[in-house]
Order: C-alpha cells, then structure tokens, then sequence
C-alpha cells in the first residue's frame, strides 16, 4: 500500500441553494498543496457541494493510498461516518422514518470507502491560522461557486485568491436577521445551549447542555439545518 496521503475538501454555496461548487486538495509529505481541482455544481445546496468534493476526492486518489481527509463540514463528515449504518439499516430512511437527504451522494461515497483506509478530521472552517489545505480548498469551491467554471492544477490554474476579512464582514452584515425561536432576535444560524434533550430531524438525539439550532422542522444539530 502506498504511503498515507493527506488531503482536504471543501463546497460552497452562494445563497444555499445557489451557484455552488466542489473543490479537493491534495498535499505532499511537507503538508504543501501538490495538486488541486474545483468544479461548479449550478444551483445546489452547501450539503451537495460538501458531499460532492468528497466524492470526487475519493474518486481521484486511488483506492490502494491511506487517506487523511480534512473537512469543515460536520454534516458531510457525519453522514457517511456515524449516520450510514443506521440509514441503511432503516432502508435509507432517518430514525423518524423520512427519506435520507442527498441518498444518491452518500451511497456513492459508501461505494469508495469500501475496502480503502480513510481517516476522517474535522478542521473548523475560517478559523485565523486555521488549516491551511481546508483554507486553500474552501478559497478554491468559492471561486468556482462564483465564476461557474472548472478550475485546478491540472488545467494550469493559479492558486485561488486568498479571501478577505471585510468581504466576508459584509457577508454577515447583508444576513437577514429573524426572531429566534428562543425570543430575541438573531441569524439563522445562531446556536443555543438545549435545555432539555431532545431528537434532532437527522433521527439522533441531543442532550441537555448541547449546542443547537433552529431548522425548518424545529431545533436540532446546527449541521442538520440543511437535510431537508
């Protein structure tokens, strides 16, 4: 088996849905981007691109190569990691009997995992000296979600441009704010402690003390927002 790999992936979406796209990138022993692709998905949803870059990572390296992944996204990491045995066995249904969001993604994912040593890390996104490879494919799946083109080391594209503090400030600032459920008003993705347990609408439950959000079924994980 050829040396452990380790590689991170990343999707946008401007809007969600909206102009998405998929980004992978791959890194040598010194942790340096070596090779790169993005792809633009259309409309889709932030999920969708997330699950795709995955897809597409697995797809890329072979499947004899021991692979790190880093990802940003807790609801992709979770899907195919600590959600599929329970989906499969419920006939890709969740605990609460809906069909399983994105099934088309997420059974192909299965398919690449089959037999090949995948060691999943969660990195949090935008974080100031946060992972540089999650940095560079989330740089990456945002200009292509933007543009709608393809991009990537093979095809000579240069390094994506970095991406601003005060564009993503203005981001938050054209936000639409809402009154939260919990009284006070707040974004969409404003998160709050649970008071009481309670069942998320991915089927798993969350215990008291849990960081949660709302979403259009009631509260629930803040990664589940987008499942419906």
């Amino acid at each position: 088996m050829a040396e452990r790999v380790i590689a991170a992936c990343d999707g946008a979406s401007k809007g969600n849905p909206g102009p998405a796209a998929w980004a992978w990138v791959v890194a040598d022993g010194d942790e340096k981007v070596v090779q790169w692709e993005a792809g633009a998905l259309g409309t889709a949803t932030n999920n969708v691109a997330e699950l795709t870059a995955l897809e597409r990572l697995l797809s890329t390296v072979p499947a004899d190569v021991a692979l790190e992944v880093r990802m940003d996204s807790q609801y992709a990491m979770k899907a195919v990691t600590t959600w599929l045995p329970g989906w499969k066995r419920k006939g890709w249904k969740t605990a609460s009997g809906k069909p399983v969001a994105n099934q088309e993604l997420v059974a192909r994912i299965d398919a690449l995992l089959e037999g090949r040593s995948v060691e999943f890390k969660y990195v949090p996104a935008h974080q100031v000296d946060g992972d540089p490879l999650n940095d560079y494919a989330d740089r990456a799946a945002s200009q292509a979600a933007v543009a709608q083109q393809d991009a990537g080391s093979a095809l000579g594209s240069p390094e994506p441009p970095p991406s601003t503090p005060s564009s993503a400030a203005s981001a938050r600032a054209k936000t639409p704010r809402r009154k939260s459920a919990a009284g006070g008003s707040g974004s969409s993705s404003r998160t709050l402690k649970a008071k009481f347990p309670g069942r998320c609408r991915c089927g798993r439950s969350y215990a008291a003390g849990e960081d949660i959000a709302k979403n259009p079924d009631g509260w629930g994980h803040p990664d589940c927002r987008e499942t419906a």
